[in-house]
């Protein structure tokens, strides 16, 4: 009997040790992930975004409206994808898959601010967001924000500005 259970250690273990590994790193490398993007987004948020689409500011004279972007492509640890999986079997929520396209979403909102901000925009509206998997067993997601940037003439901000969603 103790041959068998040692026979059973001596297989698994190494695939054990694996995924303790691999949920660790992965776990270490999305904190440090979420914390860099917390700096990122404090430091582009002077750039104001709104998804309000059709809205016609008050611009700086002789200023013009450009299509800017942020695009990622992000990929989902093993040990997740191996969580998700057993999950999906039982029908449950995905809550793997939530961190990943966070992740996705925020990274390619501050991209698109960078962009903005390296061409001297304050504001960018019609912001959308385009989300697809990019592999059949779904590990890797690519995310892209897109939006008009635009110079708004602080002097002419009234109450008729349209509200901002702070992202």
């Amino acid at each position: 009997m103790t041959s068998s259970i040692d026979q059973l250690i001596i297989n698994y273990a190494p695939l054990l040790v694996l995924i303790i590994i691999g949920w660790f790193f992965g776990t270490r490398n999305e904190r440090r992930h979420f914390a860099a993007l917390k700096v990122s987004e404090d430091k582009f948020s002077h750039i104001i975004v709104s998804t309000e689409r059709f809205y016609q500011p008050n611009l700086i004279a002789q200023s013009h409206g450009e299509l800017v972007l942020g695009s990622v492509v992000i990929a989902q640890d093993y040990f997740k994808m191996v969580v998700a999986k057993i999950l999906n079997i039982f029908g449950k929520n995905l809550t793997t898959y939530e961190t990943l396209l966070e992740r996705a979403r925020r990274e390619a909102l501050v991209r698109l601010r960078e962009q903005a901000a390296a061409k001297g925009f304050s504001h960018v509206y019609g912001l959308r967001f385009e989300v697809s998997n990019i592999n059949q067993m779904g590990g890797m997601v690519e995310a892209i924000a897109y939006g008009t940037a635009i110079h708004v003439d602080p002097k002419n901000i009234g109450g008729h500005y349209p509200e901002y969603y702070q992202l």
